[in-house]
């Protein structure tokens, strides 16, 4: 029995827009599917689901591969069920990451719970940590609870990027639009997605502000440097066709001029400009951990 994800069209119905089912049959995987269906209605973002559905969808396969089902019904769960998973999990090869295997563990604890709430609790000795939660508004007591099933996650340390790295690839950009968009990720410190997702009326040039839509749909107002500034309005004066669409950001030639850079473009441009500089490590990414003063690189 073989599970995969399918993306139907839009449908009258408030349900998630990826779904688990059954392979040959096309049979929904109940169970999973209430639990996207759920968060869908709490409109967490499409992406958000999909790595859900990811996540569950690796769980029932080992499910499959225990119980021979993907239906899951309550007398089959007991307190080792999610260590019995995470023992599987390490023994694959190559073993998933500590951040990996515990989104895994999360999602699905959360997706039985919502199933089955008076399930038994998921317990296993050496996986928990006790800590102090508080009450609603703070009020009363703190009271000791317990964590989820989880694993040890190593410790990432990001090294950042030296003055002469980030000058190098700096120098390398020579239009206003790449320039901007740099500058925007190494002194506001902006993730990729917020970079793309930003439209003109998200600048307050004259405020030396913008506007950025982050995670969760939340607004938050970053103060722009002087540098920035002018690299934006020569930008948005001399650079940024006409017509163009609703995005700040967008493809300056070929059949795409005037429409929102991808994701795709954006990661190529970085992966042109890795190349052309052998400044390997300078990802966006890395970019929010470079400490950097209020002005341009030379």
């Amino acid at each position: 029995m073989m599970f995969h994800l399918i993306y139907p069209p839009g449908s009258s119905h408030p349900q998630s827009p990826v779904r688990v089912v059954e392979q040959t049959s096309g049979r929904e995987v109940g169970w999973i599917n209430r639990f996207l269906d759920r968060e869908y209605v709490r409109r967490l973002a499409d992406k958000t689901l999909r790595t859900y559905a990811h996540n569950l969808l690796h769980f029932v396969r080992w499910w499959e591969s225990v119980h021979h089902t993907g239906d899951v019904v309550e007398g089959d769960l007991a307190e080792s069920t999610l260590l019995d998973y995470v023992k599987f999990q390490s023994s694959q090869l190559p073993p998933p990451s500590g951040s990996t295997i515990n989104d895994r563990i999360a999602v699905v604890d959360r997706a039985l719970h919502n199933e089955f709430p008076d399930a038994p609790c998921q317990m296993a000795r050496g996986f928990h940590q006790a800590f102090l939660r508080r009450g609603p508004m703070g009020l009363g007591r703190p009271r000791m609870a317990t964590s989820r099933v989880r694993v040890k996650e190593a410790r990432r340390t990001i090294i950042p990027l030296s003055v002469d790295e980030v000058a190098r690839f700096w120098s390398s950009f020579h239009t206003a639009r790449d320039l901007a968009i740099v500058g925007l990720m190494l002194l506001q410190g902006l993730r990729s997605a917020e970079v793309l997702a930003l439209n003109p009326e998200d600048l307050l040039l004259s405020e030396a502000q913008v506007r950025v839509p982050g995670k969760g749909s939340k607004l938050r107002f970053l103060p722009l440097a002087p540098e920035t500034i002018q690299l934006l309005s020569h930008y948005l004066r001399l650079e940024r066709p006409d017509p163009c669409s609703a995005a700040l950001f967008v493809s300056l030639k070929g059949r795409a001029r005037g429409v929102r850079m991808t994701l795709a473009g954006f990661r190529s441009l970085f992966r042109y400009h890795r190349q052309t500089t052998g400044v390997t490590l300078a990802n966006p990414h890395r970019f929010r951990h470079y400490a950097t003063s209020r002005t341009m690189p030379p």
